[in-house]
């Protein structure tokens, strides 16, 4: 009877195991993977300009379409394909995300989805438990960003990291406020130490959180996500040496 009990014990583990990895993502209530302006109008490439990559989560969906608007005649400005969550999915997905095209700038962010709370450490079934793990601690992003770091440094792309943005508390699923500072920390110091480029998104939107961001939410409004994308479009076309003269192209 206990080699049975014992046999139906490790079967169990073993199916929650497979299930843990199995997940599916769930976009985030407010996420730019439901609103209409994740859908808008793609722009025409034109293979005599340069190559923009925007890799990063549901922030970015949110105002990659604004700063290919704003970049248009000047950049090609392509977002990896759906959400770049955590660094995790990251270092699994980024030697596809880069393809084999060739990249004159890559502006890029993880940080969101490797604070937020879920059931199983790694998983993606979110969870409003404070107790419960973070989808990658500390120590597991830096460990992961490093390695992403290096693979992007291999592309000989101009590289811009953008800080990850600030949120209050009561988000579902939980993180910490204090958090995205933490974890904006680790990145910087890595950084500062491959001379990357820094867009610090965070430090911008912070004083307009309440006018700029959903209520109880880490997405922005429309308006949001418009004034990201300037700041954005702008440290692109630093890297790219062109003047910083961007406005909205109707």
């Amino acid at each position: 009877m206990k080699i049975r009990w014992t046999g139906l014990l490790l079967l169990a583990l073993l199916v929650s195991g497979v299930a843990g990895a199995t997940e599916k993502y769930v976009p985030e209530e407010g996420s730019a993977e439901l609103a209409k302006h994740a859908r808008r109008e793609k722009i025409p490439l034109d293979p005599k300009l340069p190559n923009v990559l925007i890799i990063g989560d549901s922030i970015s969906m949110g105002y990659t379409p604004y700063v290919a608007k704003l970049l248009r005649g000047k950049a090609n400005v392509i977002h990896n394909p759906g959400n770049a969550q955590g660094t995790t999915y990251g270092r699994e997905n980024l030697a596809t995300w880069l393809g084999a095209k060739s990249w004159q700038v890559i502006h890029f962010n993880w940080g969101l989805h490797d604070l937020k709370h879920v059931k199983v450490v790694g998983g993606q079934k979110n969870s409003d438990d404070p107790k419960d793990p973070q989808q990658a601690d500390l120590l597991t992003y830096e460990t992961n960003l490093r390695a992403l770091v290096e693979q992007l440094k291999a592309t000989k792309a101009k590289l811009i990291f953008a800080t990850t943005t600030p949120y209050p508390a009561g988000v579902s699923p939980f993180r910490a406020p204090e958090d995205a500072a933490q974890y904006n920390k680790v990145a910087l110091r890595i950084m500062q130490a491959n001379g990357i480029k820094l867009d610090d998104l965070y430090t911008l939107i912070l004083p307009k959180l309440k006018e700029l961001q959903r209520p109880r939410n880490v997405h922005f409004s429309d308006k949001g996500s418009e004034v990201l994308a300037q700041h954005v479009a702008e440290s692109i076309l630093q890297e790219l040496g062109l003047p910083l003269d961007v406005s909205d192209k109707k």
